[in-house]
């Protein structure tokens, strides 16, 4: 277990304001309005009711704000009885970005009811000239612990962003 460094922050507001009608978030000092539209931008859009499921896919951009992920297919999942939003799947190399800081990946899932974030694949997250790399992470955006596996590898710079 690891303490959340900024960066880790950033991925939490970024999945959070994607997927919860809340009207501000604040972590880490970083305030993200996420009542702010949220546009997104594919090659194709598959939705299929009864199973709950709105497929975008080729160079899907999603955006909030000053947020962005990018992925090659985001698959969103819907609860039946409300249609609120339950899970989202993004694959095909997700990036994660803000102005300052940015997560890379092969593929995250976001489970909302648990608060889970996990991204899989060469993960990456980089904060000015500081980095993490691993084969692995899982962000509770709730508690904000996270754990970093596989062959994780560190790189700070001190007294800079």
């Amino acid at each position: 277990m690891i303490r959340r460094p900024a960066i880790l922050t950033v991925i939490a507001i970024c999945i959070a304001g994607f997927a919860t009608a809340q009207t501000n978030i604040n972590l880490g000092g970083m305030t993200v309005d996420t009542s702010a539209a949220i546009e997104v931008v594919s090659d194709s859009l598959s939705v299929d009711q009864d199973s709950g499921k709105a497929t975008f896919v080729g160079n899907v951009i999603i955006g909030q704000g000053d947020l962005r992920l990018t992925a090659g297919e985001v698959e969103v999942i819907y609860a039946a009885q409300d249609n609120n939003i339950t899970r989202l799947l993004a694959s095909g190399g997700v990036t994660f970005v803000t102005a300052n800081e940015a997560a890379e990946a092969q593929s995250a899932t976001y489970d909302i009811s648990s608060g889970l974030l996990t991204l899989a694949g060469d993960v990456l997250l980089t904060q000015g000239a500081s980095a993490i790399s691993a084969q692995s992470m899982s962000i509770n955006v709730t508690t904000g612990s996270a754990t970093m596996e596989g062959r994780v590898r560190t790189v700070l710079q001190q007294g800079q962003n």
